[in-house]
């Protein structure tokens, strides 16, 4: 168990390079459809639970983590960053709302260096790595959506493994987005009892196929485990 003060510590200390993964239900249904992201999470130097479907998962098996979520963790870092002047890369999100975040970072964060920004939709993977790579970043917050931020940072992470600078390498989901502006976090109340998903759902109901039936296959799996113990 591990609270978010100790997982800070540990990514602003770390001399090594750093994959975190924020992990939910779905991130763990499709790794157990594909080897190469089950294998990705396993080989991450941090797994954070984001959100209350694992917190509860990990309940049952006797287990009390509080959640860790890419959204939270983000403004930690951000927070953090601007008092030490750290530099931050993103690469993730639609072109206009990448803009925006930065901006909004940037007014928002004095002390923080954006000093490279990508935007989700490109294809020339060596030449977005190469620029993390020369832009001497602390911190990359990829924000592609799931698989895809995972298999850029274990793509990155392997590019770089002679080259231990400490670069910690998020997958935040659609962090920036909500950075952006362009998107409404979740109210209080819904963040505070783990509901975000619910509300993210009620407010972009696409978003329904890819919640079910994952995340009712994802308890009731949790369910048989917790009993099989």
């Amino acid at each position: 168990m591990y609270t978010i003060d100790e997982v800070l510590d540990f990514l602003f200390d770390t001399k090594y390079n750093a994959h975190v993964v924020t992990v939910n239900p779905e991130i763990i249904q499709s790794a157990k459809k594909n080897k190469e992201l089950f294998d990705i999470i396993n080989d991450a130097e941090l797994i954070t639970p984001d959100g209350v479907g694992i917190r509860l998962a990990l309940k049952m098996k006797g287990i009390n983590q509080e959640a860790v979520t890419g959204y939270d963790l983000t403004l930690r870092i951000l927070e953090l960053a601007s008092k030490r002047g750290l530099n931050i890369a993103i690469v993730g999100a639609k072109p206009e709302n990448l803009e925006l975040a930065v901006k909004n970072i940037n007014l928002k964060y004095e002390g923080v260096n954006v000093v490279y920004a990508h935007d989700g939709y490109f294809t020339a993977f060596d030449d977005i790595i190469a620029s993390i790579e020369k832009s001497g970043a602390k911190f990359l917050f990829c924000a592609m959506g799931s698989p895809k931020q995972e298999f850029f940072i274990s793509r990155l992470k392997q590019k770089l493994k002679d080259k231990q600078t400490g670069l910690v390498m998020i997958g935040v989901g659609g962090t920036i987005d909500v950075l952006s502006g362009q998107v409404k976090l979740a109210p209080k109340f819904f963040r505070k009892i783990g509901l975000e998903w619910l509300y993210r759902t009620l407010m972009q109901p696409e978003r329904f196929k890819r919640i079910f039936p994952t995340l009712p296959l994802f308890f009731f799996q949790s369910i048989i485990d917790s009993v099989r113990r």
